[in-house]
């Protein structure tokens, strides 16, 4: 908050104490709170409660306010329910050492519970693709694309893209759907803006990618359906 926001603020609330009427205060309020209408927590920070892991293996937790994930295979932790149109936002820290992640938006399950499906990618590993597009399951890399040195990807995965991602710490992603359009960003940096058709509607699954010891974590997940 910017300092003349803060002097028009206590001048309003100086007003209010000299009887100022309730509308001001009323009118003061929604301003304060303005910015988080519409936004549901999709994790409480106590259980897993609206969450389950739809596979035969790894093993999920919470730990001081964050979904701890741990496992020797590939999974995913996903949502019991499906979204359609919504903006997302979650936070994720690698472990250190060898590492990767994504977040699974619009995701399908076959009937073994398994998914598949848009993933934005949280990538540990020095080509530096996170908020990259990952067709998990099928098509595989939408953007960038393989193999690393691919001259489009000098036009499409600019220096700013790769360096997004903050090794070794917290980074928040924010993912926006309306229709075909998908978008992804990094730390407040614009990571992708693409139209794809494949699906329009699914589950959101946490990754953890399978490597024995590695502790992946994530908190602060909120989401605005987008009517």
């Amino acid at each position: 908050m910017s300092a003349t926001t803060m002097h028009i603020l206590t001048l309003d609330f100086m007003k209010i104490k000299n009887g100022t009427p309730l509308l001001v205060l009323l009118m003061l309020s929604s301003c304060l709170i303005g910015g988080e209408k519409g936004w549901v927590n999709l994790f409480n920070g106590k259980d897993l409660s609206g969450w389950e892991n739809p596979y035969e293996w790894g093993e999920a937790s919470v730990v001081d306010g964050m979904i701890e994930l741990v496992g020797n295979k590939k999974f995913f932790l996903s949502t019991k329910k499906q979204y359609s149109d919504f903006e997302f936002t979650a936070e994720v820290k690698l472990p250190e050492g060898q590492a990767n992640s994504g977040f699974l938006f619009r995701a399908q399950r076959k009937p073994n519970g398994h998914m598949f499906g848009y993933q934005a990618e949280v990538d540990g590993a020095e080509r530096r693709w996170s908020g990259g597009l990952y067709d998990e399951g099928r098509r595989k890399w939408i953007q960038p694309i393989k193999p690393v040195d691919d001259p489009q990807n000098a036009k499409t995965w600019t220096e700013e893209k790769r360096n997004a991602l903050k090794r070794n710490d917290w980074n928040r992603y924010r993912i926006k759907c309306v229709g075909e359009k998908l978008q992804v960003w990094v730390n407040g940096i614009n990571t992708l803006d693409i139209i794809d058709n494949l699906d329009s509607k699914g589950y959101f699954g946490l990754q953890h990618h399978g490597e024995k010891g590695q502790v992946y974590r994530f908190r602060n997940i909120k989401i605005k359906e987008l009517k």
